[in-house]
């Protein structure tokens, strides 16, 4: 892979890590406890947890996918990056922009 190519990844994974530890900071505050000394209806309790629980597995989606980024970054270096870790034939570029942490190509990815 040219230098060229692997600045443009290196810029959109750096875009990709802010944007997720924004995106985490504000799970994290719609995941705090409801505490039960709030005077809100029952059903809008239940609402509220539900809405927590939801919130909670977002933001495990987020920070997974935010530990990927960070492991994709430190192998941007490496001659290993950009290539399926099963085929080891180059992973798409496409791919790669969209989601630069991917191991696999597409079709290994099935």
């Amino acid at each position: 892979m040219q230098e060229l190519d692997k600045g443009a990844f290196k810029k959109k994974i750096n875009i990709l890590i802010d944007k997720m530890q924004i995106e985490i900071k504000d799970l994290e505050d719609l995941t705090k406890p409801i505490s039960p000394e709030n005077s809100i209806g029952r059903i809008s309790r239940m609402d509220a947890i539900n809405n927590k629980g939801v919130s909670e597995a977002a933001l495990r989606t987020k920070k997974s996918r935010l530990g990927a980024l960070i492991t994709a970054k430190k192998r941007l270096g490496t001659e290993g990056f950009g290539y399926c870790q099963n085929c080891k034939k180059p992973i798409q570029e496409a791919r790669l922009m969209f989601l630069p942490e991917s191991d696999y190509c597409v079709r290994c990815a099935r």
